[in-house]
Order: structure tokens, then C-alpha cells, then sequence
């Protein structure tokens, strides 16, 4: 996720996750989502609001957990605001 400037995005067994602490808030990271699940978490669909609390408890469950680092390569070890969440 060589977007994000702060490397702040992590991989999980399901998804990727964005440090909410870490993250800036820029917003690089969302035109390179390619299923367009990131927003702001003031502007999240109603739909898609449980994640918030999903991507929060993935962090308290697993600290020190390493960033996703370069596009497309996700687990070589970094991305901004909610959670993304891969097509199965």
C-alpha cells in the first residue's frame, strides 16, 4: 500500500485494516481501493458502519501486528480512515 504515507494499513485474515490512531486522514488511500470501502468515518454508510467498531477491535486483538507494504503485495510487509474489506 504504497499510497499511504504513513503506512498504516494492515493486513488481516479477511481484510485490511486502517490504524485509527495512525492514520492521517488524507485520503490517498481511497481512490486505490478497489472495492471503494474506504471513507472518512464521519461520512460511512449506515450500511457499512459496523466495520468501524470491526476495524477498532482487529487493533485491540492484535497489537503489533505488521503493515501491508506495496501495492498488490499485500503482507510484505503499508494505507488511512475506515477498513477495507475484500471481495470473497
Amino acid at each position: 500500500m504504497d499510497v499511504c504515507p504513513v503506512a498504516c494499513i494492515y493486513e488481516g485474515a479477511d481484510q485490511l485494516y486502517i490504524h485509527p490512531e495512525e492514520c492521517i486522514d488524507c485520503g490517498a488511500c481511497e481512490p486505490e481501493c478497489p472495492v471503494t470501502a474506504i471513507f472518512e468515518e464521519s461520512a460511512t454508510p449506515e450500511q457499512w458502519k459496523d466495520y468501524i467498531a470491526k476495524n477498532r477491535q482487529f487493533f485491540e486483538e492484535n497489537p503489533g501486528v505488521q503493515a501491508a507494504k506495496g501495492k498488490g503485495e499485500i503482507g510484505s510487509g503499508g494505507m488511512g480512515p475506515t477498513a477495507v474489506q475484500w471481495p470473497s
